[in-house]
């Protein structure tokens, strides 16, 4: 593993994946989803004005506002959030530890102020591992019921600031259901369904309907190293921790950055 001192922000940077704000919330969310990445950066005649994330446009499919439009029909200047700081390609990648504990995304700029890359945890995760157990490293798990309404689960979503439940029936753990379950599926019944019916096809969806299945899991005496490659490489933010046969935590690439 290399020294984080030695390390500069341009050796873990990623090439910038960005968005105008007058684009769709669609090809938002396509983008995303192709590229793997949340969120986006988000810019105005290519000056750098903030960030989309699949929960905004999530909220912003769901809301009362767009019932009857469709996602093609959305700017993204609707889901625009500032929540983004900036580095410097020169600077050592220390200074990147503590922003994305408070950020999930730092957009790199050169001399004249102009983008030339971002950093994500994922990004950062390639080269500083969190020392401890997987016990060390996790956050608590919320478990949601396969037969509950997706409205409730984004309620609950919002208003306890959750972004993953793992989905049971009684005690068994079927899968997992996030952000990104939720404005996939919102998209999909605003691009298929006609106005007048959005607002019914939305409330009687479960999350059943709506979870990302199997459900890949980690043993709680596993290497940290080797979830957050088992992540990387899969392409995941989360893995649930089991122990004794019970999920005990979730490992999130946000709790590994805070462990760091």
């Amino acid at each position: 593993m290399s020294d984080r001192f030695q390390l500069l922000v341009k050796d873990v940077m990623a090439k910038p994946i960005t968005i105008a704000k007058s684009a769709f919330v669609s090809e938002a969310l396509d983008k995303m989803l192709g590229e793997g990445v949340d969120p986006l950066i988000v810019t105005n005649n290519g000056t750098v004005i903030g960030t989309t994330s699949r929960a905004a446009i999530a909220e912003t499919l769901g809301s009362k506002k767009t019932q009857a439009l469709k996602a093609t029909s959305i700017h993204v200047a609707n889901t625009v959030e500032e929540n983004f700081t900036s580095a410097y390609p020169d600077q050592s990648i220390d200074v990147l530890v503590p922003l994305l504990q408070h950020y999930k995304l730092v957009v790199v700029l050169d001399a004249d102020h102009r983008l030339i890359g971002q950093v994500t945890a994922g990004d950062i995760l390639k080269v500083l591992r969190p020392a401890g157990s997987i016990l060390d490293v996790m956050e608590p798990v919320h478990t949601i019921q396969s037969e509950e309404r997706a409205v409730h689960l984004r309620r609950r979503m919002l208003d306890h600031e959750i972004n993953r439940f793992i989905v049971e029936d009684g005690d068994t753990a079927l899968g997992i259901v996030t952000e990104t379950d939720v404005a996939k599926a919102l998209h999909a019944i605003k691009d298929l369904v006609e106005g007048t019916r959005q607002d019914y096809r939305i409330r009687n969806l479960l999350v059943r309907d709506i979870m990302t299945t199997p459900l890949i899991s980690v043993d709680a005496n596993a290497d940290v190293s080797e979830v957050i490659d088992l992540m990387l490489k899969k392409n995941i933010s989360s893995v649930p921790v089991m122990q004794g046969g019970k999920i005990a935590g979730l490992v999130t690439r946000n709790s590994l950055v805070q462990a760091l």
